[in-house]
């Protein structure tokens, strides 16, 4: 079942964010943005062409535990990962 990305927040307070459509020099600095903005307990979720391992890793070295991944689709051409600002 694929998952509709284009939906900017959803009724659980989830807000979307949708790699594809930002230019690549400058989708780093964007994720890494819109991140920083989200509080406790807020999630943001990621919807992307292909799996953004280094960026995952990248992440995990910046924020630490305090971000918790979940992947909620998988597949090729079409990954949503949720990313969970820990309180």
């Amino acid at each position: 079942m694929a998952h509709d990305c284009s939906i900017p927040v959803f009724q659980d307070g989830t807000y979307g964010f949708d790699a594809r459509g930002i230019a690549k020099r400058f989708r780093h600095a964007a994720i890494f943005g819109a991140l920083d903005a989200l509080q406790p307990g807020e999630t943001m979720r990621f919807c992307n062409d292909h799996d953004p391992i280094p960026l995952l890793a990248q992440i995990n070295q910046f924020f630490g535990d305090r971000v918790a991944i979940q992947y909620v689709q998988r597949e090729p051409g079409e990954i949503v990962i949720d990313f969970r600002i820990q309180g």
